[in-house]
Parts: structure tokens; C-alpha cells; sequence
């Protein structure tokens, strides 16, 4: 870290009690460290991190468009699919574009107000993608169970409502967390985060932040937890679907059907579950690897999707293919 840098967070940290006597939450300006202890790395990390946008940027908007303009993938497994590539580009466009203008730039401040709305949105989507991998394992039970009854069930009118659950769910849990955050006083502004982190925002508080903590839990738990339930119930469904199959190839076939959600579960859950257990219980691990895993328990989802997906969907191969290799006309 440079001179000025220590400098200003030294000041910082000095004048911060005496300032937040005097500025409620929505007047305080936060400075984002970036990735302690990696300070002089910034620029560097740039590059990584500006390759995984370009890459969520493209891969996703591709499938996007893929979707809307194919009416052959106007099914309610692609339609899902394309409300997750919407949540991740959300996610990332919260993200990235402040961290690399922290990196590039040394633009540390973040305004209070500016500070929330990103973590409502990083947060927010993140619930959402959740829900909606929760919609698709769903879609999976009924693909593999009900065969004949798939249409009748699945309809447009019923996906536009799970659809519209899971925004719900992203908004009415993770909306109160900034407006509790709104009602405390910082003791500390520097934030030793790439982002706005609620929890990593809650630890600047010197007020009471019982209920900040107990209501993060709770989303934890209900999200996390409860989705993973109604992930792992529907695959306990189809496995006993599965195992009831004769034929070989009619098992091959069922689980193929599955494999492409299989794998952006483990992609979006694993990452996750390990950067949570990291922060709990790995007290020797330097700042710089859990501020790290953070961020890329974020990212890693939203880059490998449509990696997944245009492998996994011979339709998406095959519409891929085609433009790819498509003649002058």
C-alpha cells in the first residue's frame, strides 16, 4: 500500500468515531480497501477479474439472446434458465464495475446510500439465483416424473409466477437489511471488503447490531438451507424415479436430463458453503484468501452457467453451431 494510502486509512480510522457522532448512516462515506494484505497487487488482480467480466458479459448476454430470439427454446426449462443468466448479470454488474474502478483507479469511496443499494443488489440476486435454482429442480422432477403431463403442468403462465416468487423472495428478504443498517451509527468507515458485505458493513457499527446479525442468520438459513432442502427432496424423487427404470439407456437418458442442473447446483453452492465455513472456522487463513473466496463464490457461478449450459443443451449446441458456422447470405 502506498504512503497516501496508509495515510488516509489511517486517518480514516482515527477521525471516524468523532465523525459518526455527528453523521447518521445515510451521510457516512465508506472506503472499500479492496483485498487487504494484496494492496500492491491491485492492478494485477485487474486482469483476472476484467477477463471474468468479459466473459460473464458474453457468455451470458449470448445465451440470452439465443433465447429470446429462437422461439424453438421458448420452453420452460430455457425460459428458467434465462431468468438465472438475468440474476447472475445483475450480480456481476453490481460487483465488478465499482471493484475495477477501486483497482484501476484507487476509488475507494463508496456513499452510504450508493454503499446499500449495491449490497441490495449483490444479495438480492444472489436469493433470487437461489430460487430459481430451486424453480428449475422442479422443472427436473417434473421432466423425469411426468413425462406425459410435462406441458400441462409446466405452462408459460406458471413459470412467469415462479418467476416472479423469486424476485419477490430476493426483494422482501434482503430489502430490510439496509434499512436496518439505515438506524446505526459507524463508529468506522473502512470497509475491509471489495464490496459492500453486510456483514463486513454490520462490524463498522457501534450501536447495538443483535438484530443485524440474527436477521442475516435468518436469511442464511432460510435460503441457503431451505433451498438446498427442496433441491436435495426433488432429486430424491427422481432417483427413486430413476432407480424404478429397466432400461439402461432410459436411465442414461433421465439422468442426462438432470446433469446440467446437477452441475450449476454444485457450481453455485459449493463455492459458497466453502467460503462460509473458510470465514467460521479458518482463523489462520490470511484476510486476502476470504476476501478472495468471497468474491469468487460470486463470480464463479454467473462465468461457468452458460459454459454448462451450451455444453450440456444440445439445443444451445446446435444454435450456437449454426451461427458459428452460418454462411454470408
Amino acid at each position: 500500500m502506498s504512503h497516501w494510502q496508509v495515510s488516509k486509512l489511517s486517518l480514516t480510522s482515527t477521525n471516524s468515531f468523532y465523525y459518526a457522532v455527528f453523521n447518521r448512516s445515510s451521510l457516512v462515506t465508506f472506503t472499500l480497501m479492496g483485498i487487504p494484505g494484496l494492496e500492491s497487487q491491485h492492478l494485477w488482480l485487474s486482469f483476472p477479474f476484467s477477463f471474468m467480466f468479459l466473459a460473464i458479459l458474453i457468455g451470458n448476454g449470448a445465451i440470452l439472446s439465443l433465447v429470446a430470439t429462437e422461439p424453438t427454446l421458448h420452453t420452460p426449462m430455457y425460459l428458467l434458465q434465462a431468468l438465472l443468466m438475468v440474476a447472475d448479470l445483475i450480480s456481476t454488474l453490481a460487483l465488478l464495475p465499482k471493484l475495477l474502478c477501486l483497482f484501476w483507479f484507487n476509488d475507494w469511496d463508496i456513499a452510504a446510500n450508493a454503499c446499500f443499494t449495491q449490497m441490495f443488489f449483490i444479495h438480492g440476486a444472489s436469493v433470487v439465483r437461489s430460487a430459481l435454482l430451486v424453480a428449475m429442480a422442479f422443472d427436473r422432477f417434473v421432466a423425469v416424473c411426468e413425462p406425459l403431463r410435462y406441458n400441462a403442468i409446466l405452462s408459460p403462465s406458471l413459470v412467469g409466477r415462479l418467476g416472479l416468487v423469486a424476485l419477490a423472495k430476493g426483494v422482501i428478504l434482503i430489502l430490510p437489511m439496509p434499512l436496518l443498517l439505515q438506524r446505526l451509527t459507524f463508529c468506522h468507515v473502512v470497509i475491509p471488503h471489495t464490496y459492500c458485505d453486510h456483514m463486513a458493513v454490520v462490524k463498522l457499527a457501534c450501536d447495538d447490531t443483535r438484530p443485524n446479525h440474527i436477521y442475516g442468520l435468518f436469511v442464511i438459513l432460510l435460503v441457503v438451507g431451505l433451498d438446498l432442502l427442496f433441491i436435495g427432496f426433488s432429486y430424491g424423487l427422481i432417483l427413486q424415479t430413476v432407480i424404478r427404470l429397466n432400461s439402461r439407456d432410459a436411465i442414461c437418458k433421465a439422468l442426462n436430463t438432470c446433469s446440467a442442473h446437477i452441475f450449476v447446483v454444485l457450481v453455485t453452492y459449493v463455492p459458497a458453503l466453502f467460503s462460509s465455513l473458510v470465514h467460521r472456522i479458518g482463523h489462520n487463513i490470511p484476510p486476502h484468501a476470504h476476501i478472495l473466496l468471497a468474491n469468487l463464490y460470486l463470480l464463479l457461478p454467473s462465468m461457468f452457467n452458460p459454459i454448462i449450459y451450451g455444453i450440456k443443451m444440445k439445443e444451445i449446441r446446435d444454435k450456437v453451431a449454426k451461427c458459428l458456422y452460418r454462411g454470408p447470405t
